[in-house]
């Protein structure tokens, strides 16, 4: 799956200056029918474009580079790492509304394996795009596979669609499911069993 390309994306943002942004926010204020000059929303497309800034900050952040470095003193193993319950906070890029859920994500090591915080931070950056759920799940799959060198790689993310909540068909209760496995794990079922017993595990 071909990444998305950061240096196209920033040099396309980069001809946007926050003043401009803030003066679009003010004009979809006017369309709501708000007064964008009246005290409470004066400082409001300030407000929201820092806010912007925070939730979209993936397009300035490279995953790749997060998994740069790598331990190789593991003493042969080759199990597979598993991260559970990894948070994530993204938009759909339909509505821009938000996506809220968890994700798991395992990798089995070939010879050498990276810091537990690097997978997170991997689903943090991704998360901090415009996404459709699925494309998210290949994209931290992808990454880890090609990145890591890894024997295999499974992601699963679990999540709700405000797009789906709270506007459309409002259905509040529903959850969207999302699995993507590569390598030992799309190969072999007993690893994708393994995998999916573990993340089922509740917490005590």
């Amino acid at each position: 799956m071909k990444l998305v390309k950061d240096t196209d994306i920033n040099k396309q943002k980069n001809k946007i200056s926050d003043k401009e942004a803030e003066d679009a926010f003010k004009t979809i204020l006017a369309w709501m029918g708000e007064d964008p000059n009246r005290e409470g929303l004066l400082e409001t497309p300030k407000r929201v474009v820092k806010a912007f800034k925070e939730y979209f900050k993936g397009y300035n952040e490279d995953p790749n580079q997060i998994l740069d470095k790598t331990f190789g003193d593991v003493d042969g193993y080759d199990d597979m790492v598993i991260q559970k319950n990894i948070s994530v906070q993204s938009h759909c890029e339909h509505h821009m509304a938000p996506i809220i859920g968890k994700a798991h994500v395992a990798y089995i090591p070939k010879d050498r394996v990276v810091g537990l915080s690097k997978l997170a931070r991997v689903v943090e950056v991704f998360s901090k795009r415009l996404q459709t759920q699925e494309r998210l799940t290949m994209q931290i799959a992808n990454t880890l596979m090609e990145s890591l060198n890894a024997k295999g790689v499974a992601v699963t993310i679990d999540s709700t669609h405000q797009c789906m909540t709270m506007r459309g068909i409002k259905k509040e209760q529903a959850t969207t499911v999302t699995n993507y496995y590569l390598g030992q794990f799309k190969d072999d079922l007993s690893y994708q069993n393994r995998y999916l017993r573990f993340i089922s595990i509740s917490k005590e």
